[in-house]
């Protein structure tokens, strides 16, 4: 359970090495307020297609970063927003395509231009969906960060017809 909500877990140890890798990098990103925005993307494993691109807009409170000093919001409220947000995210299976092929996923990080780049990250084209559909998500504001969320997919009904 996190945030009230059922998770699921992987067993796979390259899995967890990769998400503890990738949670520190953005971890030190966020905290530094040099990280404007965080993709994840659904790929066609057979094709390399973008099937999916979630999309998590950064805004930073600069001079909370700068100064040290944070808002007034409780955690409890910080919590209530996330969760929606993970409520929202787990129900949109009834509304996006069903992936009924092999996946993998990439997440790409938008940094500062002058940040360097870590030698485990690479540079990546944006990985963008022609003509994809878009639904914007619930936002969430914690006492430094304003999160902005939206899904675009790729609609394949008009390509059946």
């Amino acid at each position: 359970m996190k945030y009230g909500l059922p998770m699921l877990l992987t067993q796979d140890e390259g899995l967890k090495s990769f998400i503890a890798n990738l949670t520190a990098q953005l971890s030190e990103w966020l905290e530094s307020g040099k990280l404007q925005r965080v993709v994840l993307v659904i790929l066609s494993k057979a094709t390399n297609e973008v099937l999916e691109r979630w999309n998590f807009s950064i805004e930073t409170d600069n001079e909370v970063v700068e100064k040290g000093e944070s808002r007034e919001k409780s955690d409890k409220e910080i919590m209530r927003e996330i969760q929606a947000i993970m409520r929202q995210i787990a129900s949109s299976i009834t509304y996006l395509p069903c992936l009924d092929e092999a996946c993998v996923f990439d997440v790409l990080a938008y940094t500062d231009k002058d940040l360097a780049v870590p030698f485990t990250w690479v540079e990546s084209d944006p990985k963008l969906i022609a003509n994809p559909q878009i639904v914007k998500l619930h936002s969430f504001d914690t006492k430094i960060h304003k999160v902005d969320t939206l899904v675009s997919y790729k609609n394949d009904e008009w390509d059946e017809q």
